[in-house]
């Protein structure tokens, strides 16, 4: 026998209770949700993807609990055509959803770009790993989202010491640049892989042919970096970047002659 339906309005609402302990809390959520969404990086079509989503809130002192299940139902309302440029709205309808004058949320998911092979052209995709936080307190006003963008860029070093002192050629090994930036303009998730590729010894692709092959082996040989080359290249690019407030630029090589990671990272001063 079906249980007798009970009518929302007449439900004890437990979460907004007065607590006595009158401690705020910084923040309090959902975390490490997976679910779909589409995302649109500056200028191109929204690309659909699976994210790991974080969603939270500041609780007054004096509340008890907040309303976990209107944390995913906004989830699920933005995840159509989320970017940079409409986050900030939609944390203000985070915040009133809430009832909450801070908010912050999180977003981890793999971007796909369709590359072309350096000789032959032949196209393949190449994933990347994309993290998007968006901090905000409660206001219309643009300055009160404070945006985080950040991306793994998969590439290929070659040490230069090897190729110095070798004569048979040098190891290379592949290496991860993430590349953490808060924007002060606009700025494409594309502009900062761009920047990893281009100061690596070689970029990746997902399909290569043998005179690609011949090219990117070669192209590293001729373009040796050291580890903290990597993160010196990087930086030197993102130092006068007028759209970036400040920036993270970290590299890890996974060393194919040792059994540990080599590890740099810049961290710039706020300007």
């Amino acid at each position: 026998m079906n249980a007798p339906v009970v009518p929302a309005a007449t439900m004890a609402d437990v979460q907004s209770d007065i607590d006595a302990r009158r401690l705020a809390i910084d923040r309090v959520g959902v975390r490490g949700l997976r679910y779909p969404l589409s995302f649109a990086d500056l200028g191109g079509e929204p690309q659909p993807t699976v994210a790991i989503c974080s969603a939270y809130v500041g609780l007054p002192a004096e509340r008890k609990g907040t309303h976990m299940s209107r944390l995913i139902e906004w989830i699920d309302d933005a995840r159509h055509g989320l970017s940079l440029a409409s986050l900030p709205a939609n944390m203000q309808t985070l915040m009133r959803k809430l009832d909450a004058t801070r908010a912050q949320v999180e977003f981890s998911f793999t971007w796909f770009v369709r590359k072309a092979a350096p000789m032959s052209g032949v196209e393949s995709l190449m994933d990347y790993e994309v993290r998007v936080r968006a901090d905000a307190s409660l206001g219309g006003a643009p300055e009160n989202c404070l945006l985080t963008l950040g991306v793994v860029v998969p590439v290929t070093s070659l040490c230069p010491s090897s190729k110095a002192i070798a004569d048979y050629g040098a190891h290379s090994q592949r290496s991860h640049v993430t590349l953490t930036v808060q924007p002060r303009a606009p700025i494409a998730i594309a502009d900062l892989i761009a920047v990893a590729e281009q100061e690596a010894s070689s970029e990746l692709f997902g399909v290569l042919k043998r005179s690609d092959e011949k090219f990117v082996t070669e192209r590293a040989y001729d373009h040796p970096k050291f580890v903290e080359d990597l993160v010196r290249s990087v930086a030197a690019r993102l130092v006068g970047d007028a759209r970036l407030l400040r920036f993270s630029v970290e590299a890890e090589n996974f060393e194919s002659i040792h059994n540990h990671s080599a590890y740099a990272c810049i961290e710039s001063q706020s300007s």
